[in-house]
């Protein structure tokens, strides 16, 4: 039992809950509450104040019959009335005297009394009979010796008594004065009535009050209430109804200025994100901000693209399982070296890490890491992996210019000491042999220095093509000129069977003769001494196409397209250290700027086959 009444309570209380209801009911409940209390505690007052003044009028009233009974009492005589009291105590027979007696003295001036009832009562019959509701009311008139008045409840009655003495002080009689209470409660209900009525219309104006008090106040507040709940949710288009009380009215305004102000704000912050945001898109490098805990907050397209993964994905995981850098001495340099640590301490640290992409790739990057801020740490990562493989190109291509620049001037350098030495002792044959020597030295070392020249032409966009009539066999014959010193020291043979007919062609001379003289010199290194090189070219719709080929090895297997990147060198298969890599680039380049392509074949004769393709001459 008692759990389901803490049961009934608890349910009572939420139904009751303040926070649950609203307000236009409560502020109708408030007002119905003190109109009622308000008005209740009135006409309780008034009520109470009516009973009271009903009863003391229905004493007054009858007091006042029984001092006018007593009064026309005082006229009889009073031997008359003492003998007749006297007479009725002893003999019974003598009461129709004394009803005659009141009759005549008190009828004419009492029987228009409506309800109102006088009797006389013998002191010795009172003194005589058992206890009533009258004696009460009979002793304390006896006790005041002048008058006394009391309500009988029971009876519905005011009774009165008035003591009736002698002469000499003695109580003959006493006079009671009888008047009905229903006349007068009947009055007095009438007014409870009126004031019933009264509060009762009170209260449903008080009600009604109540409920257009409320709407008034709790509807602007709604709308208030709304308003705050979409701009809480983000929704900042919708203006705050400025109507309602004055209070109200002025909360209504302050939260539309915040409004927008919010507004102002939210765009001025969704600039600056957009700012922000088209900054670390742009940038190359790659940007991620890690927490206190070093668990990766924010990741820029360039790092998820650099790591490997997606932003969403390595959002919330820690960064050195994102990063996923390589092991120092069986640890991994988050453990012992974590540039993000340093940053803390120092306000800012850089380091070189090397990450792992997957399984067999590794990317070389440079991590360079800010101090916290706002709890945040940023970090700014550069991937240096290509950089590195340029740096070790270079390194690569100044060591194979080292070697390619001093083994031609070590050879010069001997021919002109033995010249110098021999000058004039050594025979014409010998002086004739060094002084080629010099020649082939500085023809290599011209062709060198011609391909870097234009590699560096050609990396900076400066390679202009002039546009001039070109006849191919000139072109194959000035590059034979150029490269033929080289053709004798290794005993080669040049065989050139271009077509005298074969029609002319638009382009740059020296670029051209530069393109056959690459060709023919890489033709040259590979293949074997004594074997011969051979120049071709014929016609092909509106273009001419022109070959060189070699009796060499033939082209390694999948790298037909590579031979012409840049730096590239087939030094496992070279007869002879040497080259940049360039020639076949600066080649490629060259027939491209003409409009032409080149491709590497291996012929059925097993000679390997070089073919360039130009557009002819057009005639204007």
């Amino acid at each position: 039992m008692l759990d389901y009444a803490f049961r009934q309570l608890k349910q009572l209380k939420d139904e009751f809950d303040p926070s649950r209801a609203a307000l236009g009911r409560w502020l109708a409940i408030v007002s119905v509450s003190i109109v009622i209390v308000a008005v209740g505690g009135v006409s309780l007052y008034a009520v109470d104040m009516l009973h009271d003044q009903a009863d003391a009028q229905g004493k007054s009233r009858a007091l006042l019959i029984g001092a006018s009974a007593r009064e026309e009492l005082r006229r009889v005589d009073e031997n008359t009335l003492a003998a007749a009291i006297a007479e009725y105590v002893q003999s019974p027979q003598r009461r129709a005297f004394l009803a005659s007696l009141m009759n005549n003295r008190l009828g004419a001036d009492f029987g228009d009394r409506q309800g109102a009832a006088v009797r006389l009562l013998p002191y010795r019959v009172f003194a005589s009979a058992p206890v009533d509701e009258f004696t009460s009311v009979h002793s304390a008139a006896l006790a005041d010796g002048h008058s006394a008045v009391q309500r009988i409840p029971r009876l519905d009655l005011y009774a009165a008594s008035f003591p009736i003495f002698t002469s000499n002080g003695d109580v003959i009689a006493l006079l009671e004065a009888r008047l009905p209470a229903a006349e007068i409660d009947k009055a007095t209900s009438q007014l409870v009535r009126r004031l019933s009525l009264t509060a009762l219309v009170l209260g449903l104006i008080a009600v009604l009050g109540g409920m257009v008090l409320g709407e008034l106040v709790a509807g602007p507040l709604r709308a208030l209430t709304r308003a705050a709940l979409r701009l809480g949710e983000g929704d900042f288009s919708t203006s705050i109804p400025p109507r309602g009380p004055a209070e109200v009215g002025v909360l209504a305004r302050t939260m539309e200025d915040m409004r927008r102000n919010l507004v102002d704000l939210t765009g001025t912050l969704r600039r600056h994100e957009a700012e922000a945001q088209a900054v670390l898109a742009g940038i190359v490098e790659g940007v991620y901000a890690v927490d206190k805990n070093r668990v990766i907050r924010y990741l820029n397209p360039q790092a998820a693209k650099l790591l490997g993964v997606r932003a969403d994905e390595a959002v919330g995981r820690f960064c050195g399982d994102v990063l996923k850098p390589q092991l120092q001495n069986g640890r991994r340099p988050c453990e012992i070296n974590c540039p993000i640590l340093h940053a803390r301490l120092e306000g800012r640290a850089q380091s070189v890490e090397h990450l792992r992409r997957g399984e067999d790739e590794t990317r070389t990057t440079v991590i360079t890491s800010s101090g916290m801020a706002e709890g945040l740490q940023v970090q700014v990562i550069r991937d240096e992996t290509e950089l590195e493989a340029v740096r070790r190109a270079r390194d690569s291509v100044l060591a194979n210019i080292s070697h390619e620049f001093r083994t031609p001037l070590a050879a010069q350098l001997a021919s002109i000491e033995l010249l110098r030495e021999g000058l004039n002792t050594m025979p014409l044959e010998q002086q004739h042999e060094l002084v080629l020597s010099l020649e082939r030295g500085t023809l290599r070392l011209t062709r060198l220095i011609d391909n870097l020249l234009e590699s560096v032409r050609i990396e900076s966009g400066q390679l202009g093509i002039r546009r001039q009539s070109l006849a191919l066999p000139e072109l194959a014959e000035d590059a034979r000129a150029l490269i033929g010193a080289l053709l004798v020291q290794r005993n080669q043979t040049l065989d050139v069977a271009i077509p005298e007919e074969l029609p002319p062609i638009e382009g740059d001379g020296p670029r051209l003769t530069q393109v056959f003289v690459n060709l023919i010199a890489n033709a040259s290194k590979f293949a074997p001494e004594g074997s011969a090189l051979r120049v071709g070219a014929e016609a092909r719709g509106s273009q001419i196409a022109a070959w060189v080929e070699d009796e060499g090895p033939g082209l390694p297997a999948g790298e037909g397209a590579s031979i012409f990147d840049r730096f590239r060198r087939g030094s496992d298969m070279e007869p002879e250290p040497g080259g940049l890599g360039l020639g076949l680039w600066i080649v490629k380049s060259i027939v491209e700027r003409h409009g032409g392509t080149i491709v590497a074949t291996r012929t059925p004769e097993n000679r390997t086959r070089f073919t360039i393709t130009l557009p002819m001459e057009t005639l204007a």
